[in-house]
């Protein structure tokens, strides 16, 4: 038996992704053509956790992920992720009241990049994500240095993902953009660059960044998956 993944979603393009890289690759682990452990998604209106970013109102997304969780909760997952990294800065808020254990997905990130053998890292994601310490807490703990990105280039970053990638916009323009601010990154030391936020995996891979890039939606599935087989 396989444990049932429940998925906490916030925008639609990275939960769709994360969903989808579950269901496609669980084949690999489960040895079966077309399986995949049960899932369940769940997910708020978008427009409610912007309106708590945009505020700062953290306690406000705890709410809303918690809200999330109890009715995954109730419809029989084992254990819950969250495709979205910018909210994970409510993590703390929501852990200790969680009705069921949960996957970090920043945690996850630091681990493959420790693997990977990885030393510095460029961050990429929205403004709220980029200057968090959501990923600093977890890269540091595994001895891993970063780099954030300037505020032009955080601001210009912020910017696609909110105004195209979260509408399934994808334009050749944000590729270039993304390309230089990697560039930049690497021309600064860095020798990897996480993909910090869950839509970046559909503009941005290992064909066209100038850094090998850390995927954080489909490493979380690939993490999900894992824990589903192994319970």
């Amino acid at each position: 038996m396989t444990q049932h993944i429940g998925i906490v979603a916030c925008s639609a393009e990275g939960a769709a992704l994360c969903y989808r890289t579950i269901c496609i690759e669980g084949e690999v682990l489960l040895g079966r053509r077309h399986a995949h452990p049960e899932v369940s998604l769940h997910t708020a209106s978008l427009a409610d956790y912007e309106t708590c970013l945009e505020r700062g109102d953290w306690p406000g997304v705890a709410e809303l992920m918690l809200a999330s969780a109890e009715k995954l909760a109730r419809t029989g997952a084992d254990f819950l992720i969250c495709p979205d990294n910018t909210i994970h800065q409510a993590f703390a808020l929501v852990e200790p009241h969680s009705p069921r254990p949960w996957l970090h997905i920043a945690e996850v990130v630091a681990e493959e990049a420790a693997a990977r053998g990885f030393r510095r890292l460029g961050l990429t994601g929205t403004r709220w994500l980029v200057d968090s310490a959501v990923y600093p807490d977890k890269l540091g703990a595994r001895g891993l240095d970063y780099l954030r990105p300037n505020d032009e280039a955080r601001d210009g970053i912020d910017r696609i993902i909110m105004n195209e990638l979260v509408e399934g916009v994808f334009r050749p323009e944000a590729v270039e953009y993304f390309g230089r601010v990697i560039g930049g990154m690497k021309d600064q030391g860095c020798d990897a660059v996480v993909l910090g936020c869950t839509e970046i995996p559909l503009l941005i891979d290992d064909g066209n960044s100038p850094l090998p890039t850390l995927d954080s939606t489909r490493l979380l599935a690939r993490a999900a998956l894992r824990r589903a087989v192994a319970g």
